[in-house]
């Protein structure tokens, strides 16, 4: 008897012991779940606002504008790439139907061995499209897209430019649209294109991120 009430004693001591570790691992697991919830509904918003947008005004169609700003990106082999190539593309649209007669390009030099700037082959390609040199600007020291319209407004501010239009591409508008309300471009407009070169799983993934990091930097800025 005594034997077997010192295992009873025991085996209810080692159960008191772990119910404070199971309601710890309880709790853990709910305050996981709930930050997982909560980290799924903020992506799942990000994403949306990224996928719906459509330019400003609302379908793109800007009214007539000092200036278009064409957002840079990636060259391949010091070559407007073939997504930069449709930014390009619309700018180059908007121009020829006179929503602007002159355009910025924005974009430093990429990592990996480039040797032109984002800009330079974004106007070596607009000259080959027939504008003239006189109408192209170059920002070619900008990292980032809020580099991008910094630099661009500065350019504006030194040519006596007061309107512009933003061009860059669906996935990226909604984000472009709001670093320029911040850095203060008034009206805001920006056109957007479709992308059918790009992939857009991978682009959407990664603008959720780079719209997360603006929002978390925005109040500092």
């Amino acid at each position: 008897m005594r034997g077997s009430s010192k295992s009873m004693i025991a085996s209810g001591s080692l159960s008191r012991s772990t119910r404070p570790r199971r309601k710890w691992l309880r709790r853990l697991s709910v305050f996981v779940a709930i930050c997982a919830a909560a980290l799924l509904i903020w992506c799942l918003s990000i994403y949306i606002m990224i996928v719906r947008f459509d330019g400003v005004p609302k379908g793109g169609k800007p009214l007539p504008s000092d200036v278009g700003i064409v957002l840079g990106a990636r060259l391949w082999n010091d070559e407007p790439s073939p997504g930069l190539k449709e930014r390009l593309d619309l700018a180059l649209k908007l121009y020829r139907n006179g929503t602007f007669h002159d355009l910025i390009v924005t974009g430093g030099l990429d990592a990996g061995g480039a040797t032109v700037t984002e800009a330079e082959g974004m106007r070596d390609y607009l000259l080959a499209q027939g504008v003239p040199e006189q109408s192209i600007v170059m920002d070619s020291l900008s990292r980032s897209t809020y580099e991008n319209l910094i630099f661009a407004q500065d350019i504006m501010d030194s040519r006596d430019w007061h309107t512009a239009v933003i061009v860059t591409h669906s996935y990226h508008g909604s984000r472009a649209a709001d670093i320029a309300r911040k850095v203060g471009f008034d009206p805001v407009q920006v056109s957007v294109t479709d992308s059918k070169v790009l992939n857009m799983a991978f682009h959407e993934s990664r603008e959720v991120l780079a719209y997360t990091k603006w929002l978390l930097m925005k109040p500092f800025l």
